[in-house]
């Protein structure tokens, strides 16, 4: 085959060549485009981008209104629901925004008198936001002078149309008391408060940390003329109740 034979051939594997590389190059420049315009959060013709669903306020977990004690406690076991099948919805909103609404008011529907316990963390395992549920929170979840106290100021400041008293599995105030264990600086002071359920339920440590917050819960409303005064009107309910640490279950008591 001669020289000039050969040339046609050259040219077309030549252009071919060409093209290939300026393919090559716009999807290089195309890929590169993407990448700084999917960091920018901007959207280019032609290039799909996955589109970020925005956190809205409007997915709060409680109710719009919540006006009654049935009400408060409803919007509470919803949330512990939603706790225990992983569908929390209080984290959704940005915090940035959750922090500025917050920042200089609170509104709470509920408050909660609870153990310290790490493991009971009371706006968790009721899937509530910021600024909902007014927490008193002392070893053994007992109704000392100042946790009355504090759920009054709940009660008559804030608006709070519901109490609970929440002991939990495992508590270990309630095991120390019922050891009557010699522990170290002012933490015997508690077992007077709750002596009363651990005679009650025989020293079963089950039955005694449900006596306890039943017996709290009672003693909050005796306590407290005022507490008193607002469960008589119907503005306000104290309920007792039992969080077990396996589960992640709160269960509303018996009172």
């Amino acid at each position: 085959m001669n020289d000039a034979s050969k040339k046609p051939i050259e040219l077309v594997a030549t252009t071919t060549a060409k093209k290939a590389k300026k393919s090559d190059t716009n999807s290089r420049r195309q890929f590169l485009q993407a990448m700084a315009v999917a960091s920018a959060g901007v959207a280019l013709p032609g290039v799909a981008l996955a589109e970020t669903a925005k956190p809205v306020l409007d997915q709060s977990p409680e109710p719009v209104n919540i006006d009654t004690p049935e009400a408060a406690l409803a919007a509470l076991m919803d949330g512990n629901r939603r706790f225990r099948s992983g569908k929390m919805v209080s984290c959704k909103a940005p915090i940035g925004v959750l922090l500025e609404e917050t920042v200089n008011r609170q509104t709470p529907f509920a408050a909660v008198l609870s153990c310290s316990d790490s493991r009971v963390p009371i706006e968790s395992i009721f899937d509530q936001e910021l600024g909902r549920v007014f927490v008193a929170r002392v070893a053994g979840n007992i109704a000392t002078p100042e946790m009355v106290a504090s759920l009054e100021y709940g009660v008559a400041v804030l608006g709070t149309k519901l109490i609970m008293v929440i002991g939990h599995s495992n508590c270990g105030a309630v095991k120390s008391a019922m050891t009557d264990f010699d522990a170290p600086g002012q933490i015997t002071s508690l077992y007077q408060f709750i002596r009363p359920a651990i005679q009650e339920s025989g020293q079963h440590l089950g039955a005694a940390i449900h006596d306890n917050a039943r017996i709290q819960a009672k003693l909050l409303a005796k306590s407290s003329p005022l507490l008193a005064k607002s469960i008589s009107e119907g503005t306000l309910r104290i309920v007792p109740a039992y969080y077990s640490l396996a589960t992640g279950e709160v269960t509303v008591l018996k009172a």
